[in-house]
């Protein structure tokens, strides 16, 4: 017994539309669950009092890029790992050089740029040096000696020769190590935009032939 087995060219093109229906579906689905993610992601950093420059490090892709694909795939990243990964562990920080962490008070304000001031940029800065207070108890500190403090309560060169507003100005908090707090829970979101994928498939896929 000989079975031919033939196709219509209305067979051939509905399997074509309903392949193309599916990677449009995968492809637009993946593109909400990256831009989904990428808010969430956004929402906990600036909820958890970290602003909203930092929460705009966030940034999400679709590939492949500029066509469909059942294999679509989304990536949501930040241009600040580092900073994004710390507030996301909690981990505990140590001084490189197996020495002291160098905590700026207010005292001592801020490097050029906004940046976090050094102990070495501060004395090259204000051309005072430091002095180094152990503690037994709490932090020891860097204190500037003969300084005085301006109207936004920073140290600085004292021009007085009676020693008049002079003060000892504790500059910098120093520490064995810092734990930072978990403040934030990226695993959460990613777990949630994952687990609504297939649904949203389902979703897209029959909303375009449906539509």
């Amino acid at each position: 017994m000989k079975i031919d087995v033939s196709f219509t060219s209305d067979l051939i093109a509905l399997m074509r539309a309903e392949v193309a229906a599916g990677q449009k579906a995968v492809s637009v689905t993946m593109a909400q669950a990256g831009t989904s993610l990428k808010s969430a992601w956004r929402a906990q950093i600036t909820g958890a009092g970290l602003g909203q420059r930092l929460a705009n490090t966030i940034r999400s892709q679709t590939y492949p890029k500029g066509r469909n694909s059942l294999d679509a795939a989304a990536l949501v990243w930040s241009n600040a790992p580092i900073i994004i990964g710390a507030h996301d562990t909690g981990p505990l920080i140590r001084s490189g050089s197996g020495f002291w962490l160098a905590i700026p008070l207010p005292a001592a304000g801020k490097a050029q740029g906004g940046k976090r001031i050094t102990p070495g940029m501060w004395e090259q800065k204000t051309g005072l040096r430091l002095r180094f207070v152990y503690r037994s108890r709490g932090p020891s500190l860097l204190v500037a000696d003969a300084a005085r403090l301006n109207t936004r309560g920073q140290a600085a060169v004292s021009k007085s020769k009676t020693g008049r507003g002079q003060v000892t100005a504790p500059i910098f908090l120093l520490v064995r190590q810092v734990k930072l707090p978990k403040r934030l829970d990226l695993a959460r979101d990613a777990e949630r935009a994952q687990a609504g994928v297939p649904g949203m498939i389902v979703t897209n896929w029959v909303e375009d032939l449906v539509g």
